[in-house]
């Protein structure tokens, strides 16, 4: 069940939330709300594959 959750919201995220790999954002350079968009996307990914 959780499992599900999660991996309908990685498809939210990925549907509304900019990707930054395309834009070849500099990490060092970000700004915090584009660190804090990383680190939600990378928590909510991680979770969705996990079995």
């Amino acid at each position: 069940m959780k499992n599900t959750i999660f991996k309908f919201v990685a498809k939210l995220n990925k549907a509304l939330l900019p990707s930054f790999s395309k834009k070849s954002l500099d990490l060092a350079k970000a700004t915090k709300l584009q660190l804090a968009l990383i680190a939600w996307r990378y928590f909510v990914t991680t979770r969705a594959l996990d079995q």
